[in-house]
């Protein structure tokens, strides 16, 4: 079957028609408020400051968080800092499960536990929305450029801040929508999850990753040559490649499952196996990585000109061209692959699983060497993972510092998302096309 008449069998379905233009209809009323600019704010100068770092690029942490914001932060839009908070948050409570106890029996409660953790998770994220609103306001206050991904630039001639006649009340009014933002965004992503189709916060993301594309090629074509950009094509086709066949990786282990006798029936004798994804963590190391290092150019808001320089020079800007970003960047990637895969998979719970459901590995004993033996393959496998993370997070920074581009590209982290979020959504539809007996895209 061709792929236009796969293409069709996604609208014959009544029910799967209804939920994909749910999903377009929530995707443009999110790219609209990304446009939508926050009021009292000088959107001249925030215009003009734009203008002017075209020719010098836009980069670091903060040039990131703006791709997964769609172009809203340095639009200073009313969805002005995006799903970042929510993304936040979530891996917060996911972290604190660790370590508090009330938080880990409610993940073992199933459907009625999630609810509370998803309910405290919107709290939170609601707090984070709060705190980096004010952090934001002061620095839309001094007029430093710097902090919103435009390092080395100042205030366009006749503004003398981003905010004109400043007052408490106008900071508030700022902060709550901004803060309103978030909370809308975190909504319509739900919306996507409970009505439409796909993960609803990744969704908007991959929606954010996308449209930044066109914007970020032509300015890499801008500063580069016809060759360099072709190369440049080429990366990214293989990375695309490289990210499908990884994400599709699994380490298989058998479980055989004993027969028993109950009654007059015999349970059991089959045989299954428990899939381990090469890249059990996903896109989430990046996404943290990136978040983590977000803070400082925060915090630097309210230092001396010293430490600000020194996070210009380092996490914001042109950051991209710094070896402590680069190598930052990626110590976090494998710190979080590990962390993150640990928390994902618990050997000892899967192990007391299988022995309570009667069954076992060929080879390895019920109990604690099931346990033990789950743990070796788990490390094994999270060590390619996340070298395939932090080489298609990498080196595009490490190309554009070969060929000392410095504009902000559709780097690895915006392709690994992309491509991530779409298999997973295409996966969900074709399971849908095949309940109801139709030929699916990955048939």
């Amino acid at each position: 079957m061709s792929g236009l008449a796969r293409l069709q069998n996604m609208f014959r379905v009544p029910d799967l028609r209804k939920k994909i233009f749910f999903t377009v209809f929530i995707i443009f009323l999110f790219r609209v408020g990304s446009h939508i600019p926050v009021p009292y704010v000088d959107f001249k100068a925030v215009v003009a400051l734009r203008d002017n770092a075209t020719s010098n690029g836009t980069g670091g942490v903060l040039g990131l968080l703006d791709v997964f914001a769609g172009g809203a932060l340095t639009a200073v839009s009313v969805f002005f800092l995006g799903i970042m908070p929510y993304i936040t948050a979530s891996i917060i409570m996911q972290l604190l499960g660790v370590v508090i106890p009330k938080l880990e029996e409610w993940q073992n409660e199933g459907q009625t536990g999630q609810k509370k953790i998803t309910q405290w998770t919107r709290y939170l994220t609601v707090a984070l929305a709060l705190m980096q609103s004010t952090a934001f306001v002061f620095v839309l206050k001094s007029g430093t450029g710097g902090l919103l991904g435009q390092s080395g630039l100042s205030l366009p001639a006749n503004h003398q801040s981003f905010i004109p006649n400043f007052t408490p009340w106008k900071a508030l009014m700022i902060i709550i929508t901004w803060t309103a933002g978030t909370a809308l965004v975190m909504w319509l992503g739900e919306l996507i999850t409970q009505r439409g189709i796909g993960n609803g916060m990744s969704i908007l993301i991959f929606t954010s990753v996308v449209s930044r594309l066109p914007y970020q090629g032509a300015l890499v074509l801008k500063q580069s040559h016809a060759f360099k950009f072709i190369v440049i094509l080429g990366i990214v086709v293989a990375m695309v490649l490289g990210i499908v066949a990884v994400e599709s990786g699994q380490r298989r282990i058998p479980v055989q499952f004993a027969k028993r006798v109950v009654g007059r029936r015999m349970y059991g004798g089959q045989s299954t196996y428990i899939p381990l994804k090469v890249n059990q963590s996903g896109v989430i190391p990046v996404i943290f990585a990136t978040s983590l290092l977000s803070f400082p150019a925060l915090v630097a808001t309210v230092l001396g000109s010293g430490p600000r320089k020194w996070v210009n020079d380092h996490l914001v800007g042109n950051a991209t061209t710094s070896w402590f970003y680069i190598i930052s960047f990626a110590v976090l990637i494998l710190f979080f692959s590990y962390f993150y895969t640990a928390i994902a998979f618990n050997p000892q719970q899967q192990a007391d699983i299988i022995r309570k459901q009667g069954g076992f590995i060929p080879g390895i004993r019920p109990g604690p060497p099931t346990e033990r033996y789950l743990a070796k393959v788990l490390n094994r496998i999270t060590l390619p993972g996340a070298i395939f993370l932090m080489t298609i997070a990498l080196v595009p920074f490490l190309v554009f510092k070969f060929w000392n581009i410095s504009n902000f590209p559709f780097g690895g982290t915006s392709i690994l998302i992309s491509v991530g979020v779409m298999l997973e959504t295409m996966k969900q539809i074709d399971s849908q096309l095949m309940m109801r007996n139709y030929e699916g895209f990955l048939s």
